[in-house]
């Protein structure tokens, strides 16, 4: 393994990270875009001093001035960058005025076209039980500007559900004083090492590098965000995250399976929360006090362990989808689901007991 692939974007990017969000945070803390939980309540602020978001601005800034720093800019690069400032601008404006999130979902899908439209999709993905599923297939070809195109179908729409459904998981865990910070930074790393390990020729698109990057810019933002916080990621990073570690699970040779596994309790807490609002008759995109993180407060945990449970699992999951095929993580997701159920249900017997022993009290 090249340790130069590996060491130079990450500490590039977490020096600039750690030199450009206090740069983001007393800039927004002087122009006064702070979020006050007492002025501007919502279930997403469980905090109890203003403190600014934005750090979507510097996670920015240090992912792509180390990859300018390293690499040349192919059409690929370009369309992510332009995706990704696309997502940061939004954000940055969701988090200082707030956003109607049917618009941000808007925007989300917007974003990852401009992906898709460079050519980045996923052909095909692991079948567990043996072999490859192929999404090559149907194609649509066409003529334009004298240019032969291809809209791959299946590969273009998979894409298109696949990286949004990451940026809004992302964001939905980003609860407590260094939870989804820490995530992140482990996840990266995974999947950079993923790549490195197993990408069908790294030689051709340094994914590794992005990775890397990526991880070094979050684990700057950890320095600030874990407890107590000096500024929250927003959805400015958050949408970020999910933007570039949907991208870099395409590039790494189609590396779905290993982002469910290593962001397998984010993902599932969406996943629960979006059924479980849809079935009660709510909108799934409006926010609520139901997530994982706000279970473990209401059970008497606090802000720091909170966030050390999430980046242990994540980092036990991370090595799991690191050394298991992917016949073992479908069955590693399936435990996950069944733990997450029970546990759901533990907590409703939990707090039904508790009530129970009060009103007899």
């Amino acid at each position: 393994m090249n340790s130069a692939i590996t060491s130079y974007p990450f500490v590039i990017s977490l020096i600039i990270s750690l030199l450009a969000t206090p740069v983001v945070i007393w800039t927004f803390t002087k122009l006064g875009l702070v979020v006050d939980p007492k002025k501007t309540p919502h279930p997403a602020h469980i905090h109890k001093t203003p403190v600014p978001k934005g750090g979507g601005v510097s996670i920015f800034l240090a992912v792509f001035s180390t990859l300018a720093f390293l690499m040349d800019f192919d059409r690929h690069l370009v369309a992510i960058s332009m995706a990704a400032a696309f997502i940061v601008i939004a954000g940055v404006v969701d988090d200082i005025r707030g956003m109607n999130p049917y618009l941000r979902l808007l925007i989300n899908f917007l974003a990852v076209g401009i992906v898709v439209s460079s050519g980045i999709g996923i052909s095909f993905v692991s079948n567990p039980f043996g072999g490859i599923i192929d999404l090559s297939q149907p194609r649509i070809v066409f003529d334009l500007f004298g240019k032969n195109h291809e809209i791959w179908v299946l590969a273009d729409l998979f894409a298109l559900l696949w990286i949004p459904i990451l940026m809004n998981a992302i964001n939905w865990s980003s609860g407590v004083d260094g939870q989804i910070s820490g995530v992140v930074t482990i996840s990266a790393i995974t999947l950079g090492l993923i790549s490195l390990t197993y990408s069908a020729d790294i030689t051709q698109w340094p994914v590794t590098t992005l990775a890397f990057a990526l991880a070094g810019a979050f684990a700057g933002l950890t320095v600030f965000h874990f407890y107590p916080q000096k500024i929250m990621p927003g959805y400015s990073a958050t949408s970020l995250a999910g933007l570039l570690l949907g991208v870099i699970s395409i590039l790494a040779t189609a590396k779905v399976g290993t982002v469910l596994v290593v962001l397998g309790v984010p993902l599932i807490d969406f996943g629960y929360l979006v059924v479980k609002r849809i079935i009660s008759g709510k909108s799934p995109v409006w926010g609520d006090k139901e997530h994982l993180h706000h279970k473990l407060l209401s059970m008497g945990w606090g802000k720091r362990r909170i966030a050390l449970f999430y980046w242990l699992v994540t980092a036990l999951l991370g090595v799991a989808a690191v050394k298991f095929e992917a016949r073992s993580k479908l069955f590693i997701m399936i435990g996950l689901v069944i733990l997450m159920l029970v546990f759901v249900l533990w907590q409703y017997s939990w707090h039904y007991s508790r009530r129970s022993a009060q009103g007899n009290g």
